[in-house]
């Protein structure tokens, strides 16, 4: 290892590559944890087996989609400009506050819940986001703004001249965009920290994380500023937030929605989706920002549905290892959750643990995430490297050791992986049941430890069940589910099949039609605006 570090070592100071001398011996001992790792999938590869559209894999391997979930039109219960008028106050009165936004625009959110209200006056009624405050994370443009991607480089870039398709389709939809929110340094943190903004704090808990690098918007929907909002996931990124805040967040299938005009983190494995309280919401988001857009030319052209399941639904449900990360809350909640189903009517299967495929995924997804995140990022790491947070800078470097060769196998791998995850483990089930997380939210104050190599290994391990998902390319709905330590939430995933949102959706709102876990709140509900943020109870109301 030593001749490793060595080599590793004169390669980036020959190459002056912006790495920081200290970290090059751990980023390089990681880089060769992940190369030996990759061997064991490459090892069953030949040389026919090429890097194909990833895409068109997806659209092929997909099932025959439900049918629609009909809508009926109908008034809202309250006017827009009072659902604005009330999140506004919100955000002052109930903790994290304002800590879960980068900006608000009070008077045009105001004017466009107006103009709202006189079109349903006038019949006009756009759909179940009609009026409806909404948050999204400061990594979408937004015409005559700057997104912040959570870092103070951006503060100089010029202005977008366009919204994003994300924010296009919500406001066409009737949404109205309350402002932007707190996020992890260029969406690099599952938990929530920023070194510059401070970290995500959990509505559940103010000393514990929020998870990320979603956090402002599950902070924010946690708190009951806003009943929805829009995040991104690259390995986690609405999936941890949502099941540690207790909400319901759905990561898409890769290339479902459209990523014109949102920050880039890692093109092969970003996605887009909500977060909000119900599957059933989650579920208008989805079907207003999805679809394919000329804009985005890897952005897939599929029926985009809600899932009215038109046959009895299966579960496959693993047979946990014994060292299969999970705590013992978490399986009780999963569980439980088996139990749930069979009383819905839902046909459960026992499949044996995924947790060694999934990591082995998990390597790939590293793989790719390295390299196409420090390709986007070398000139600015060049340029401003100690504007960077350490966590952030020392992630980020390591794709500059990781050699092509590696690279392109990681992805012509991914078709023959997902063919192998389908066949042995989710066969012909509507869904996959997981653990979003293995146990509750973190504290926020180990999260600031100095020591990075350990706070790596912590991090991978929080978002163990997640980030190899994001190398599958599938569609997963992070549900609350349980309750761990001091009453704090616990998500379960239900990964669908390729483009299979409509079951992972169905299977949803069938769940939170026989439970209420998705019903309780925190104590930011109710605690006084002037409650001391650090002894915030976890509570629930009904």
């Amino acid at each position: 290892m030593s001749a490793l570090i060595e080599s590793a070592l004169q390669w980036s100071q020959a190459r002056d590559l912006p790495i920081d001398a200290g970290d090059v011996p751990e980023l390089a001992e990681m880089v060769e944890a992940l190369r030996i790792d990759l061997r064991q999938d490459w090892a069953a590869s030949d040389m026919m087996q090429t890097c194909e559209p990833f895409g068109q894999v997806l659209r092929a391997l997909a099932p025959q989609p439900f049918p629609d979930v009909a809508i009926e039109a109908r008034s809202a219960s309250q006017d827009s400009e009072y659902q604005v008028r009330s999140s506004l106050a919100a955000i002052e009165q109930r903790q994290p506050g304002k800590a879960a936004w980068m900006h608000i625009d009070a008077d045009t959110a105001l004017a466009d819940a107006r103009a709202l209200d006189e079109e349903q006056r006038h019949g006009k009624w756009r759909g179940p986001l009609h009026g409806m405050p909404v948050g999204i994370k400061d990594m979408f443009d937004m015409q005559g703004r700057t997104a912040g991607w959570g870092t103070p480089l951006r503060a100089g870039s010029p202005q977008a001249q366009a919204d994003a398709t994300v924010v296009t389709r919500l406001r066409r939809a009737g949404a109205v965009i309350l402002g932007t929110q707190q996020m992890a340094e260029f969406a690099m943190s599952p938990t929530g920290w920023n070194e510059t903004y401070g970290p995500g704090r959990n509505p559940w808990d103010l000393d514990r994380v929020s998870g990320g690098s979603s956090s402002g918007a599950a902070m924010s929907v946690a708190a009951g500023h806003v009943p929805l909002a829009i995040g991104s996931d690259t390995g986690g990124s609405i999936r941890l937030p949502a099941a540690l805040c207790g909400l319901t967040g759905l990561k898409p299938t890769q290339y479902r929605v459209s990523a014109a005009g949102a920050m880039p983190l890692s093109a092969s494995l970003d996605c887009i989706g909500p977060l909000a309280w119900s599957a059933e919401l989650c579920g208008y988001a989805y079907r207003a920002i999805a679809g394919r857009d000329c804009a985005d030319l890897s952005c897939l052209d599929a029926p985009v549905t809600l899932g009215a399941a038109s046959r009895r639904l299966k579960v496959a449900v693993p047979q946990w290892d014994d060292g299969d990360p999970i705590s013992g809350a978490m399986r009780h909640a999963l569980d439980e959750a088996q139990r749930v189903w069979r009383d819905a009517g839902v046909e459960c299967v026992m499949v044996p643990s995924p947790y060694a495929t999934l990591q082995q995924a998990s390597v790939l997804a590293s793989v790719v995430l390295a390299v196409e995140a420090a390709a986007l990022h070398q000139r600015w790491l060049r340029q401003f490297g100690n504007a960077y947070g350490h966590q952030v800078r020392r992630r980020i470097s390591r794709g500059l050791l990781v050699s092509g060769v590696d690279y392109y196998d990681a992805l012509r791998l991914r078709h023959a992986f997902l063919q192998r995850y389908l066949r042995d483990i989710q066969g012909d089930a509507d869904a996959l049941m997981l653990p979003s997380t293995p146990d509750v939210a973190p504290l926020v104050a180990p999260t600031q430890h100095a020591d990075q190599a350990r706070l790596e290994r912590e991090f991978a391990l929080l978002s163990i069940w997640t980030r190899g998902i994001n190398y599958l390319g599938l569609p997963v709905l992070s549900v609350p589910a349980g309750q761990g330590a001091e009453g704090l939430p616990l998500g379960m995933q239900l990964v669908g099949p390729p483009l299979g949102e409509d079951r992972v959706l169905a299977l949803g709102r069938r769940y939170q039609q026989f439970t209420e876990w998705h019903q309780r709140r925190p104590a930011a509900w109710t605690a006084p605006s002037h409650r001391d943020s650090r002894t915030t109870a976890t509570e629930e109301t009904k």
